[in-house]
């Protein structure tokens, strides 16, 4: 298995996307973000389309910037229009999603990427995708670790951290940012539908088993790392499809862990 070169590109993203997206997660749940992450990658859709309409073999530059431009619709809307958050992304993500389908149904012959980026095909990632998926991860993830104190804060109280002094609204966009570019990679591996679970589930799995939210963080990262490592050779080993196979993962070690959750609280002790 390890000797196959698109398995080996395989296992690379998984090490590079799996954990980053545990980490981040942990801060979507707890910010409520998960309904945003969930419209970025649905907005994905329409980048994929504009990039094949406009004829580029890798539309994943189309996905970033299609991506980026409804973050920051997003961003701009909420500050600007007396709308409610949901309101807004429903909004994002019902318009992206129509305009992607009405663009590929236009073209011709795609109904095969349609599917790669719905669920996802980490098996066909390329050397240049490992190394843009790198770039942002190892860039994301050191973000996070330096904002960590502070990311904290504003996760607990906002109001406090403005008063503290922190940049509040760079650090609140940079995370946003960081959040929309590793959202868009990760489509890669698990698809526009499941892209949220990668995400999500790894953070609650965390929380049922974690004190605190260094904890926390620390164990959402091996999740992610052990939730796409073993879906990946899961689904070499019994012929499933990798995405899914990798949030199904996710989804038995949170069940796992309300397990560990309910030992502990028959012993007496509290979660985070």
């Amino acid at each position: 298995m390890f000797t196959e070169s698109y398995m080996l590109r395989a296992l690379v993203a998984s090490v590079l996307l799996g954990p980053v997206c545990g980490l981040l997660g942990v801060f979507v749940t707890a910010r409520r973000l998960a309904f945003f992450s969930d419209t970025v990658a649905h907005s994905a859709l329409a980048g994929v389309a504009i990039g094949l309409w406009l004829g580029a073999s890798d539309p994943t530059p189309a996905m970033l910037v299609v991506s980026i431009g409804v973050a920051s619709l997003l961003l701009w809307l909420r500050q600007r229009t007396d709308l409610l958050t949901d309101t807004i992304l429903a909004l994002l993500l019902s318009t992206s999603v129509a305009l992607g389908v009405v663009i590929f149904s236009q073209l011709k012959g795609y109904r095969g990427e349609i599917e790669r980026y719905l669920f996802g095909d980490i098996l066909s990632v390329s050397p240049k995708d490992i190394l843009i998926a790198a770039f942002i991860s190892l860039g994301v993830t050191g973000l996070i670790l330096f904002w960590f104190n502070a990311l904290t804060l504003i996760t607990a109280h906002e109001d406090l951290a403005h008063v503290s002094g922190l940049p509040v609204r760079w650090i609140n966009l940079g995370f946003i940012l960081a959040l929309t570019l590793v959202v868009t990679l990760a489509i890669r591996l698990v698809g526009i539908i499941l892209v949220t679970s990668l995400l999500v589930v790894p953070a609650a799995t965390a929380r049922n088993v974690s004190r605190n939210l260094r904890q926390q963080t620390i164990i959402a990262w091996l999740l992610g790392l052990g939730s796409a490592l073993g879906g990946v050779a899961a689904s070499y080993s019994f012929n499933l499809p990798c995405g899914p196979t990798i949030v199904l993962v996710c989804a038995a070690l949170f069940v796992g862990s309300l397990g560990f959750q309910t030992v502990r609280r028959h012993l007496g002790q509290t979660p985070a």
